[in-house]
């Protein structure tokens, strides 16, 4: 698979990320076991072996089982953490952490750190490549966060920091209290969730040189190979329409579905780096294809006439 730098920065990325949220199955790292730790592994293998190299995490994923089982994949795999970029996010906090306080987002500095700590200990690591801010904090400070990640970067726990799921105003208050650059932002597009690239967020990513990362860049499977409209829902025409552009150009790509949106989304000046969720082994090698595909400006411009359910004015 290709690779590219993040943002302005020396770390790379294959053009194509692999997100780890899935890979021990559940929510509750109660239920994790051996056959959980080994099935883990076998799927992050899989992606390794298939060309991905940017690993993508938060603590929050599998509460915290995620991490833990990586780092066990780690400890069988020394070799693999000079090859990959390993990403982790924080800033996500559950109900009754600490019991009785409500589900909320925390970005205070105790709490960063604390956070980033607790995934190096998981992760088994010296350093974490990229730390984001999961999801924007209504009492985020500006300064504070700055202390975090300089504490952090100055301790040689976290090289780089990114933000996922800001806004632009968000992310430019963020950045003003920084005496370095933000990689990387982390939100949620493909081709039914098209504001970014109305909102200014993928403008910004090309202005400041920042690299949007897709999360679901195939709508929870909605609009990957194999899914169909749903009857019921009031878009029903648009979601037709929509999937037969999509496979209207795997057919001229000679390729699949899965692969195309990919592909649609890779193809932004932003560069863009979808995040690849499957856990089954011959999809996660499949999209590794994508970035071997060739877009060009009216091919793209048909899935987004058709994503929007309407003409363009």
């Amino acid at each position: 698979m290709k690779t590219q730098l993040l943002g302005a920065s020396s770390l790379f990325s294959s053009r194509l990320a692999y997100g780890c949220m899935r890979i021990t199955g559940t929510w509750d790292r109660t239920k994790v076991d051996a056959e959980t730790v080994r099935k883990g592994i076998a799927t992050l293998e899989a992606a390794f072996e298939a060309g991905y190299t940017l690993f993508d995490h938060a603590d929050i994923y599998g509460d915290t089982s995620c991490e833990s089982v990586f780092g066990e994949a780690l400890r069988k795999h020394p070799d693999w953490r000079r090859q990959i970029t390993l990403v982790t996010k924080c800033g996500i906090r559950f109900d009754d952490e600490p019991q009785g306080t409500p589900h909320r987002w925390d970005f205070s500095r105790d709490h960063i750190v604390a956070s980033a700590e607790e995934s190096l200990q998981r992760l088994g690591v010296e350093t974490i490549d990229l730390l984001l801010l999961h999801r924007p904090d209504f009492l985020a400070d500006p300064a504070e966060i700055a202390a975090a990640f300089t504490a952090l970067r100055e301790a040689g726990k976290v090289r780089e920091f990114g933000v996922s799921n800001f806004r632009p105003s968000l992310l430019s208050m963020v950045q003003s209290a920084l005496s370095f650059p933000l990689l990387v932002n982390q939100v949620e597009v493909h081709p039914n969730r098209l504001a970014c690239f109305e909102d200014g967020t993928l403008d910004q990513c090309l202005e400041r040189k920042i690299t949007p990362m897709a999360w679901s860049p195939l709508d929870r499977g909605r609009v990957a190979s194999g899914a169909q409209a749903d009857p019921a829902a009031p878009d029903f025409a648009r979601q037709t329409e929509l999937l037969a552009a999509l496979d209207a150009a795997a057919a001229a790509h000679s390729t699949d579905r899965t692969n195309i949106v990919l592909a649609w989304l890779l193809f932004h000046p932003s560069r863009m780096i979808p995040v690849v969720g499957s856990v089954n082994p011959e999809r996660i090698k499949s999209a590794a294809k994508a970035d071997e595909i060739s877009f060009d400006r009216d091919s793209w411009y048909r899935i987004l006439r058709a994503a929007r359910g309407e003409k363009l004015p």
